[in-house]
C-alpha cells in the first residue's frame, strides 16, 4: 500500500468525517500547502478554490504565523481567562481599531459556533428577551444553539434537539425574484415587519444575519436591506448581530461584509479569517453600550480556552499579514477580475444561470434552463437529484481542484493572495467540468 493510501485508510478506520456518509469518503491526503495550492503524498498539485472552508484567507503555509505561534509558546502556552497576557490586550486593541463605531470590546471564543452561541446568550441577557430571528437560507454553526439559529437544512436531522425560541423568516434574492427589482426591497422589508408583528417586537432579543451570505449560495441582499433592518432594530430595541465568520476579514473586499451595506451592528461574530485556520479561534465583538452593563453586573459567559494566548498570537500576526500584503485590496481587485472572466464563461456555458460574488465570496449557480431557471440540483437536493452535480464535482477534483460544490452551486472563493494567473487556472478547470452540466440543459 502506498503512503498516501495508508494515510487515507488510517483516517477512514479511526476518525469520523463531517456531514458525510462515512463509507463514501475519498479525501485528499494533504502533505503540505503553500499559497493557493495543496500538495498530496503523490506529489499532485491541487488548487484550492474555496480557501479550505472559506477560511484560509491569507493563503496556506505563511511562516509568519508559525513564527508568531512558536514565539508565544516559548513564553507561555496557556493561562486561565482570569489572567491576562500582553498579546490578548494587543489583539483586543487591534480589533477595536478595525471594527467601526463603538465595537471595542472583544470576548474571545474557540470557533464560529461558539461566537454565535455567546452572541445569542449575551443578547438575551442584555435585553431580557428570548427570541432570536434569523434567515431560513443561512448557516451559523453546528452546535445546538447555532444550528437552531440556522435556517440551513443541516439542522433538520437534529430537529428534535433544537433549542427553543428561534424564529426564521424568508428573504428573497434577485435572481429568483419574479416581480421586478423595484419591488424586491419593499417586499423583503415588509416580510420582516410582518414577522415582527406576529411574534411581538417586545419578545425579540436580536436579529441574526450574515454579513454576506456564504454556504447557502452567496445570496445577495436587496440593496438597502441591511440599512432597513438596522432601522427596524433601533425602533424596537432589538439588537443586530452580524455573523462575519465566513464573510469577515477581507473576504468581500472590506474588513467585514456588512461594511458593503453602510451599517454598524451591535455585535460581530468572528472566526475563520481571524486566524485563517492556522489555529482554532473566534471572537465576539461587542459594542461599548452593551459592555457597559456588565461593569457592575456579572457577565455570565465563559470558556476554558477563551483568549488562549497562542491563538491570540496567531490572530494578531494574521491581521498584520492582511495589512502588510494588502490582501483586502487584492480581494476587491481580484473579485472584479473574476466578474469579468465569468462573463466569458457564461457565454460559453448555457448551464450557468447566475454568478454572484462580493469580493472573493462567489458562487456559480447552474440551471437546466436559463428561461425557467430550473436548478441543476434543487435546494436541499436528494441524492438522486445530485447526479449531474456529483459528476461536475468529481471532474473538478479529477482536474486538480479543491472547492466547495453544494446542490446546484460551485463556489469561487480562493485565498485573498490569489493572482490573475491563478484565477485563470482555476476557472479553466471549472469551465471544463461545467461542460458536463451543459449536456443536461433543456
Amino acid at each position: 500500500m502506498s503512503e498516501s493510501k495508508e494515510i487515507v485508510q488510517q483516517n477512514l478506520d479511526y476518525t469520523l468525517f463531517s456531514w458525510s456518509k462515512q463509507k463514501r469518503q475519498n479525501p485528499i491526503a494533504v502533505k503540505y500547502a503553500k499559497g493557493v495550492y495543496l500538495y498530496d503524498y503523490d506529489d499532485n498539485k491541487i488548487i484550492d478554490f474555496s480557501s479550505g472552508l472559506m477560511n484560509v484567507n491569507i493563503g496556506h503555509g505563511n511562516q509568519r504565523i508559525t513564527d508568531a505561534v512558536m514565539k508565544q509558546m516559548q513564553e507561555v502556552s496557556y493561562v486561565t481567562p482570569s489572567c491576562v497576557t500582553k498579546v490578548r490586550g494587543e489583539l483586543g486593541k487591534k480589533l477595536a481599531e478595525i471594527c467601526p463605531g463603538d465595537l471595542n470590546k472583544a470576548f474571545f471564543t474557540l470557533c464560529g459556533a461558539t461566537s454565535i452561541e455567546n452572541a445569542i446568550k449575551l443578547a438575551r441577557l442584555y435585553t431580557g428577551r428570548h427570541k432570536i430571528l434569523s434567515r431560513y437560507q443561512s448557516y451559523h454553526g453546528a452546535s445546538i444553539g447555532a444550528i437552531s439559529a440556522s435556517g440551513d437544512p443541516r439542522r433538520i436531522p437534529v430537529d428534535a434537539q433544537q433549542a427553543p425560541n428561534f424564529v426564521h423568516f424568508d428573504l428573497p434574492y434577485f435572481y429568483r425574484w419574479e416581480y421586478g427589482e423595484e419591488n424586491l426591497l419593499k417586499e423583503a422589508v415588509a416580510q420582516l415587519e410582518r414577522m415582527l408583528a406576529y411574534e411581538g417586537p417586545g419578545t425579540i432579543a436580536a436579529i441574526l444575519l450574515e454579513g454576506e451570505s456564504g454556504s447557502s449560495g452567496c445570496l445577495q441582499y436587496p440593496v438597502g436591506y441591511l440599512k432597513a433592518v438596522r432601522e427596524i432594530c433601533d425602533k424596537h430595541g432589538i439588537l443586530l448581530i452580524i455573523d462575519e465568520v465566513m464573510s469577515g476579514f477581507g473576504r468581500t473586499g472590506k474588513w467585514f461584509g456588512f461594511e458593503n451595506h453602510g451599517i454598524i451592528p451591535d455585535m460581530i461574530a468572528m472566526a475563520k479569517g481571524l486566524t485563517c485556520g492556522y489555529l482554532p479561534f473566534g471572537c465576539l465583538m461587542v459594542s461599548d453600550k452593551i459592555a457597559a452593563k456588565y461593569d457592575d453586573t456579572v457577565l455570565a459567559l465563559g470558556l476554558t480556552y477563551s483568549a488562549h494566548p497562542v491563538s491570540c498570537a496567531a490572530a494578531l500576526e494574521t491581521l498584520k499579514v492582511y495589512e502588510d500584503e494588502k490582501l483586502i485590496e487584492n480581494a476587491a481587485a481580484m473579485g472584479e477580475y473574476v466578474k469579468e472572466r465569468m462573463k466569458d464563461l457564461m457565454n460559453q456555458h448555457p448551464s450557468i444561470g447566475n454568478f454572484r460574488t462580493t469580493g472573493l465570496l462567489g458562487c456559480i449557480e447552474l440551471v437546466k434552463n436559463r428561461t425557467t431557471k430550473e436548478p441543476m440540483a434543487p435546494f436541499n437536493a436528494k441524492p438522486e437529484e445530485m447526479t449531474v452535480m456529483n459528476k461536475v464535482a468529481a471532474k473538478i477534483r479529477e482536474l486538480g481542484m479543491y472547492t466547495f460544490v453544494r446542490w446546484g452551486y460551485v463556489f469561487v472563493a480562493p485565498p485573498l493572495c490569489v493572482t490573475k494567473l491563478e484565477i485563470d487556472e482555476g476557472l479553466a478547470i471549472i469551465s471544463e467540468a461545467i461542460k458536463i452540466a451543459d449536456e443536461h440543459v433543456i
